[in-house]
């Protein structure tokens, strides 16, 4: 039997994404879909009212939620769940440090698993800037990402997880440097963080590292949202069923 999933944002860029994917698809399908305002079919799934979401929860009974709409919308979607037992995949960035608390919060009483991206290549290239980093000490990193022009949160999810994975391989890197302007010469202890956004591009990050010789680029280059649609349901599969608790886009890798 496939796995029944709820998804909010329909109407969005990842919305649509996710139901034209699940329809593409034997394993899963969508039990239903909302959205904050009007709007048509969606590769013939009805789309509700986001704020019937409680109702719709508890009468259509999905196996999983998948939430990929802004930081407070994931909240109160998540919240939602949370009160009607119904697992929730949330690909949403750019949350609070509030924000964050609540999603933990909810993970007492239903699984809750989290992604800043959810593409197999880009977990791949995690691994490898890992092994890069701890491999080149002393190299200068810098991270560069490029994102659609409607894209809200800057730098990306990706690019801050990517950041992290840096951090704790060299702990020495202690400043992020957001872009530079006038006289800014590199400090040994920094990270360069840089964001882009221009037409509709899907998902590009890059990671340079470089010494006094040489440069190496690792970069991951997204086709299409469609990759981040095929991760985001496959989690709604593994995720489905499972004890409450925090969970990660690797595990489902695993």
């Amino acid at each position: 039997m496939s796995v029944r999933v709820a998804v909010t944002g329909a109407g969005g860029r990842m919305g649509r994404e996710l139901i034209e994917a699940a329809a593409d698809r034997e394993d899963v399908s969508v039990a239903f879909a909302v959205n904050r305002s009007a709007t048509g079919p969606v590769a013939g799934s009805e789309v509700h009212d986001a704020a019937d979401l409680p109702a719709l929860l508890a009468d259509r009974d999905p196996d999983a939620l998948i939430d990929f709409t802004g930081p407070e919308s994931s909240v109160e979607y998540v919240s939602a769940c949370a009160e009607a037992g119904v697992p929730a995949v949330v690909g949403t960035t750019g949350f609070t440090d509030e924000g964050a608390e609540a999603l933990t919060a909810a993970a007492e009483t239903v699984p809750v698993l989290r992604a800043s991206n959810f593409s197999r290549g880009i977990a791949a290239l995690r691994g490898a800037v890992r092994e890069a980093v701890g491999t080149l000490p002393g190299y200068d990193v810098e991270v560069t990402e490029t994102h659609h022009d409607g894209k809200r949160d800057a730098p990306s999810g990706t690019a801050l997880t990517l950041v992290g994975d840096v951090e704790r391989e060299r702990p020495d890197l202690t400043a992020r440097r957001h872009g530079r302007e006038g006289d800014a010469p590199r400090s040994p202890e920094e990270i360069g963080v840089h964001a882009r956004r221009a037409g509709d591009v899907a998902g590009e990050h890059e990671v340079l590292l470089a010494g006094d010789d040489e440069t190496l680029e690792l970069t991951h280059r997204a086709g299409s949202r469609r990759i981040f649609a095929a991760g985001a349901l496959d989690a709604a599969a593994w995720v489905a069923g499972r004890e409450a608790g925090e969970y990660d886009f690797t595990e489902v890798l695993e």
